[in-house]
């Protein structure tokens, strides 16, 4: 029922037999309540039509309850989902989000979109764009004394900001140790693009479990790709071109992985028994790509759900001002999935 203009909180207060403060701390949960008087209040509101005024609450309060989200590459499944976790999150603590996204996420001038979204006067920020080679360099002590709060996704630790993340490394381990653990001796790696913090990380866990089990994990046995399906199947006829010999291969994304998997087909190497697999963000097609691709699970959407916690925590006081490094950062474990590529 649309909100009736000269109904307020206390008629709603009158009809449900309790006080005005009731009715505000059953509507928006501020303040627990007993489950009775909020069906009462909730029923009351419903039978006059009131719903209580997010934006004049704001304005009282000098709270806008909206979130900013700054963000790039919707059209990739990690950005994607993480920013369903942080609509899902949000809304379960009665934020509004105001999204802005940045067309080039590797361009470090992002002045222009932190003056629009804080200008809305947002409670708390979610940066969600991707460290891509020096897009962090805005971030300073001063800058941010001048913002509201605000969470980093997805870039490397920093001194006094607050970093949600992926471990990306410990997900990469994952996927060689399967490999080496099953007799793979040959390991190669299709690499996302050096300049992006995720993809030197995944990399980076594949060097340390190889070099852990006593095998070669040099250059030879890297190929860079842009996160694209074309892009993974060019990588693997340039490494079969230099060696041939590899007997599995760790891929960056699956999207890289569904390139590497034609690529195979195409040049008559089965998979898995010339060439096991894996891929990484254990996207849902994963599952029906031929052969079905063994991935490492990237938790994204509780990335984004994790990313409002804490800034709800930051928001509400719950986390005072942290100084050491160690408070500021968490970082989101991924899991494995077994199928039939390795």
């Amino acid at each position: 029922m649309p909100r009736t203009p000269n109904v307020t909180v206390r008629d709603v207060a009158r009809r449900a037999g309790v006080s005005p403060s009731t009715v505000s701390n059953a509507l928006t949960g501020e303040r627990p309540v007993s489950e009775a008087a909020r069906r009462r209040v909730e029923q009351a509101a419903k039978a006059l039509g009131y719903s209580p005024n997010m934006l004049a609450r704001g304005l009282v309060r000098r709270r806008s309850h909206t979130l900013g989200v700054v963000t790039s590459g919707l059209q990739l499944f990690g950005p994607s989902s993480t920013l369903a976790g942080i609509e899902r999150q949000a809304n379960e603590y009665k934020y509004s989000l105001l999204l802005n996204l940045i067309p080039r996420p590797g361009d470090g001038d992002v002045m222009a979109s932190l003056s629009a979204v804080v200008a809305r006067q947002v409670d708390g920020l979610i940066w969600a764009v991707p460290e891509i080679s020096a897009n962090r360099a805005w971030i300073t002590p001063q800058l941010l004394s001048r913002l509201p709060p605000v969470v980093f996704l997805s870039m490397r630790r920093r001194p006094r900001v607050h970093v949600v993340a992926i471990d990306n490394r410990s997900g990469a381990r994952l996927a060689v140790h399967h490999l080496v653990a099953r007799g793979r001796r040959r390991v190669a790696h299709v690499a996302g693009p050096t300049e992006w913090w995720e993809a030197r990380e995944r990399r980076q866990g594949w060097v340390e479990t190889l070099r852990r089990a006593g095998l070669p994990a040099s250059e030879t046995l890297v190929a860079a790709g842009d996160w694209s399906p074309a892009s993974g199947e060019h990588a693997l006829r340039d490494l079969l071109a230099r060696r041939p010999d590899i007997d599995a291969l760790f891929v960056a994304n699956d999207q890289m992985a569904l390139g590497v998997l034609r690529a195979a087909q195409q040049l008559g190497r089965r998979v898995p028994d010339d060439l096991a697999v894996v891929g990484f963000d254990s996207i849902p097609e994963s599952a029906y790509f031929s052969p079905s691709l063994t991935t490492v699970v990237n938790p994204m959407g509780e990335l984004g759900r994790f990313a409002v916690r804490t800034l709800h925590a930051l928001i509400e006081g719950a986390n005072g001002t942290p100084a050491g490094d160690a408070a500021h950062a968490a970082a989101l474990t991924p899991t494995l999935v077994v199928r039939e590529s390795a």
